[in-house]
């Protein structure tokens, strides 16, 4: 399909810098292609109404990284600032990372981080350049190894805020807690299921006592779900791999459940894709612990989610796309319409909607 299908305008003031308080009280769009009424506004605490007896949420338990790190080139004439935030861990000493001021560097040079806008002065962290890749991607390998790495860039690292926030204010101490989900727990992600920071105990006490289950995946989400997709048409897109893992004993809860009447609803777009991987052609899913570079368009057949909870997305990305595949290209055109004339809240720390799925959907 043309990546122009999947774009619209958005005010720049629906943008959310910051999150609902409490976390719950953010709005909830409930799309039912087809229902009477198609579009309905809610709020995420009137989830418990809006499921049944035997649903179970699907969310993602992976914890967002202190992965933005700010520096400067050292031991080459001038020393100019170095930005780079890190998108993929290749071992115990090397990162993958995604580096503004990219063609300043060259392979063996020293990257400082640490002394880059930052209170107290917290000591150096030195990674050489490996190499580069296309579009600003630098492997970097730094002087320190394993816990003592990850400790080195939590003392160092910023939250890495999505561009759509952070180019208009800079992170906070606010954002280590107000970007990670109550579920964070396994590190790795460079950015925040988002679909996640809606949740409360609160919340989460009474979806219990409605008899809904809850099983937690682990995606660790990375940089792509930033960006605009730039290929003309999506058949020439690429998605950049994601790390992710189903347990044995998720993957037979939720089929479990499935097999009784229960329905699956995954919590994000980055929960649905892992299950969507791990599952067969029958919508049986299986102990999964890879990568998935799954990239879900219009005429995707959903095999194992049959409800998605997300947040609202950018024009032309991958996660618009994703949603127009499961509940309808012009039913998501109608929603987000609907969102921006009344006031919804967009992107990482905006409001939510509920997705049923399009009459077609088996």
């Amino acid at each position: 399909m043309r990546t122009s299908a999947f774009d619209f305008a958005l005010p720049a003031d629906r943008i959310a810098l910051r999150p609902a308080s409490p976390r719950d009280v953010a709005r909830l769009l409930a799309v039912r292609p087809g229902g009477a009424p198609e579009l309905e506004d809610r709020a995420v605490r009137d989830l418990p109404e809006l499921l049944q007896p035997g649903d179970q949420l699907v969310v993602n338990d992976t914890k967002v990284i202190a992965a933005s790190l700010r520096g400067r080139r050292v031991g080459r004439g001038a020393e100019p600032k170095i930005e780079a935030t890190l998108i993929e861990r290749l071992d115990g000493s090397r990162w993958r990372a995604l580096v503004k001021g990219a063609k300043k560097l060259a392979a063996g040079d020293l990257v400082r981080f640490g002394d880059e806008g930052k209170v107290c002065f917290l000591g150096q962290l030195d990674a050489t350049v490996e190499d580069k890749g296309e579009a600003g991607e630098v492997t970097l390998a730094f002087a320190f190894h394993g816990p003592v790495l990850d400790q080195a860039i939590a003392d160092r690292g910023d939250m890495p805020l999505p561009p759509y926030i952070a180019s208009r204010r800079r992170p906070d101490q606010q954002d280590c807690s107000d970007y990670q989900t109550m579920f964070a727990r396994a590190e790795g992600a460079v950015a925040a299921p988002t679909a996640g920071l809606h949740f409360t105990d609160g919340l989460i006490a009474r979806l219990r006592a409605r008899g809904v289950g809850l099983h937690a995946v682990t995606l660790h989400v990375g940089p792509g779900t930033f960006l605009p997709v730039k290929a003309e048409d999506t058949d020439a897109h690429r998605m950049h791999a994601e790390r992710g893992e189903v347990s044995a004993a998720t993957a037979a809860a939720l089929n479990a459940a499935r097999r009784a009447g229960g329905r699956i609803v995954a919590v994000g777009s980055t929960a649905l894709r892992l299950l969507e991987t791990a599952a067969d052609g029958e919508g049986v899913i299986a102990p999964f612990a890879g990568e998935t570079a799954i990239f879900i368009t219009p005429g995707h057949r959903f095999r194992a989610v049959d409800l998605l909870m997300t947040n609202f997305h950018l024009p032309r990305s991958t996660l618009f796309m994703l949603v127009a595949a499961f509940s309808g290209l012009e039913v998501m055109q109608r929603a987000y319409a609907h969102a921006i004339a009344a006031g919804y809240r967009f992107y990482s720390y905006g409001d939510a909607c509920l997705l049923f799925p399009r009459p077609s959907h088996d």
